[in-house]
């Protein structure tokens, strides 16, 4: 049987489990859609008690199998979200949402008690993300809101260790969850911040990303990682095959844009323009900026859909006009029309006369030019002459857009620009990050599929 490693890459859409072999090949992939269930205020969250048992029959029947060999386990997942453990050893609470309101006043709290917050943020690498997005203010609001609960509290543990928590019932914390605008991590000493302790919230103490713990699954043993969080661990493959320094840019729902190799700190500029720092699997600062552009493009191109009157997957035919570029690259921002002033806050604006487009093909060149645009903006945020950077990899679904990509190209000449097919990316550094130990013996082949790309 071939020795396997079992990933399961938990997104706010869609659930997976994969498993790589030792030479890192997927030879399985399963994908879920749970139903979502409501917590205890009647906002919407994820069914986490399907996600468990899910996830521990596909152990068990992978585990049985006659195909594989189940030889590691590890967890990649989303971040912003904490496991309260009682004194059972049971979660208290459904897996909070992390885009759930809470009340302003317990961001406010720390801010007015730890030297204000541009200061507060800057020592953590966070910008204030409101709603449950700092997981820190989600800890303070549930001591202070769930008050009885909380006294019963024993852990609190980041969502990708309470998922290898259900395997190992170790309590661990590791970087890359601590380290993700969670108001938690002081990155000036590299320690939790002191409110933590001042508020009684004690959380485990890190530990590396390759750290395992030996289980038993159907009677047969596994080494089980401590999970990591996933925009972090699409990072990992990018550390372990490329020895230049480079800037990722993850496409998807969100934009995130990585530079593991600027080392400057945040400003107070870059904070309010949501930049933060991840940390790596290294236990670097990562700084990054963000942009919810995946989501801006699909509403702008619902809407476009519908006044051209054609299919909803059409934008995926629309085949690169190198003159329509070139007449909007002449025109400069001066030609921009969906984001005029910046991204609108409800994301469309319905001033946007689509009359002025004669076709589809037309109107989405401009979208795709007004996005990657932006794209330029946030990226500059966190790539400055002089970091070293030569190199950018484009991965996730726009690697596939090439309108953006041919773009970026144009306004980065002097980066080697490359899409990169690392399908999975998180998933596969949560095997990487493990692989060492599950597989002591070999070296990990890692193939980031890499195209190069030039400007118009």
């Amino acid at each position: 049987m071939e020795k396997v490693i079992a990933i399961f890459d938990v997104g706010k859409t869609n659930k997976k489990v994969l498993l790589f072999d030792s030479r890192l090949n997927l030879v399985m992939q399963e994908e879920q859609k749970f139903p979502t269930i409501t917590d205890e205020d009647g906002f919407e969250c994820d069914n986490i008690e399907l996600i468990e048992s899910w996830m521990l029959a596909i152990l068990m029947r992978i585990a049985v199998s006659d195909e594989y060999e189940l030889a590691g386990v590890n967890f990649s997942t989303y971040g912003a979200s904490l496991a309260f453990i009682g004194q059972d050893g049971k979660r208290q609470t459904p897996i909070y949402n992390y885009l759930k309101p809470i009340d302003a006043k317990y961001q406010q709290q720390l801010f007015d008690r730890y030297d204000g917050q541009t200061e507060f943020c800057r020592k953590t690498a966070s910008p204030a993300l409101g709603v449950m997005l700092n997981s820190g203010i989600q800890a303070l609001w549930f001591k202070n809101e769930h008050a009885k609960t909380f006294a019963t509290t024993r852990h609190v543990l980041h969502f990708p260790q309470y998922l290898s928590y259900l395997l190992t019932k170790q309590i661990v914390s590791e970087p890359t969850s601590i380290g993700c605008h969670t108001f938690m991590w002081d990155f000036d000493k590299m320690d939790y911040h002191p409110w933590l302790a001042d508020e009684e919230i004690d959380l485990p103490k890190p530990v590396n990303n390759d750290t395992v713990f030996p289980v038993k699954i159907a009677n047969r043993d596994v080494l089980c990682g401590v999970g990591i969080h996933d925009s972090s661990s699409s990072l990992a493959p990018y550390f372990k095959g490329c020895d230049e320094p480079f800037v990722l840019v993850g496409t998807g729902t969100w934009f995130i844009h990585m530079n593991p190799f600027n080392a400057s700190p945040l400003t107070a500029d870059q904070l309010k323009r949501d930049c933060l720092c991840f940390m790596s699997i290294t236990q670097q600062p990562v700084k990054s900026s963000r942009l919810f552009m995946g989501h801006i493009h699909d509403v702008n191109v619902d809407r476009m859909t519908k006044h051209f009157g054609v299919q909803g997957n059409h934008y995926k035919t629309v085949t690169v006009s190198e003159p329509m570029l070139r007449g909007m690259l002449s025109e400069g921002n001066e030609g921009q029309c969906f984001f005029v002033g910046g991204v609108p806050p409800q994301y469309v604006d319905e001033r946007v006369d689509l009359t002025q487009f004669a076709t589809f093909e037309e109107a989405y060149h401009r979208l795709m030019f007004d996005i990657t645009l932006e794209t330029q903006k946030a990226i500059a945020l966190v790539h400055v002459q002089g970091d070293g950077v030569k190199n950018m990899f484009v991965s996730g679904g726009f690697a596939r857009n090439e309108i953006f990509v041919r773009l970026l190209a144009h306004f980065f000449p002097a980066l080697k620009i490359y899409t990169s097919e690392v399908d999975n990316s998180s998933a596969l550094g949560a095997a990487l990050v493990i692989y060492d130990k599950v597989f002591p013996h070999q070296k990990p082949p890692v193939d980031l599929g890499l195209k190069p790309w030039s400007a118009l």
